[in-house]
């Protein structure tokens, strides 16, 4: 299935099992496309969509509070960047600030969408979401472990009921898809 247009922005998933339990939701694959680039694993055993399900549900119900907090106004690459050196650590100061501090700063604003927690982002991806009056901006991109690579960048600004709206479809379309598959259980 897939919700918007890759050239821009788009959510692009595929169910190959589904699974009675909730927590488990799916198996199959979560690819977030951003100016014609995917970000994610897209093979039928990429992950388990429950936990791609339930980010996309926070992701709702937090609409308008994605802000960029400390690294506003900074350039795609520099965000990233900043984002890099907080999760992995660094030997420099971001911003002037400790890796803790942008850390925090970071996920007390929730920017980071992807990875979602589950496998579907095994590919060293990582894409951020920040609401801007009435605008999203959306960062996806991959790093070496201490920068972003510049050819994975890219940013996508897009008008936030657009954005929120395709986000409400691929949930509803892929709730509706799941109710519908033959189910498969799960032996412990």
């Amino acid at each position: 299935m897939l919700v918007g247009d890759r050239s821009t922005f788009a959510i692009e998933s595929q169910i190959s099992h589904a699974y009675a339990g909730i927590n488990f939701r799916a198996l199959g694959f979560f690819v977030i496309h951003l100016a014609g680039r995917g970000y994610g694993v897209k093979t039928p055993d990429a992950t388990m969509l429950g936990c791609s399900f339930e980010e996309v549900g926070r992701r709702l119900s937090w609409r308008g509070k994605h802000h960029e907090g400390i690294v506003s106004g900074l350039s795609a690459g520099d965000i990233a960047d900043a984002f890099t050196a907080a999760i992995y650590g660094s030997d420099d100061t971001v911003l002037g600030l400790s890796d803790a501090e942008v850390s925090k700063d970071l996920h007390s604003n929730q920017l980071q969408w992807a990875p979602d927690g589950d496998q579907a982002f095994d590919d060293g991806s990582y894409v951020l979401q920040s609401d801007v009056e009435s605008k999203v901006r959306l960062i996806g991109f991959k790093h070496d472990g201490e920068r972003h690579l510049s050819a994975s960048l890219r940013e996508v600004w897009l008008d936030a009921d657009v954005f929120y709206g395709h986000l409400r479809q691929w949930r509803e379309q892929t709730f509706a898809e799941w109710l519908a598959a033959p189910k498969v259980s799960v032996e412990r």
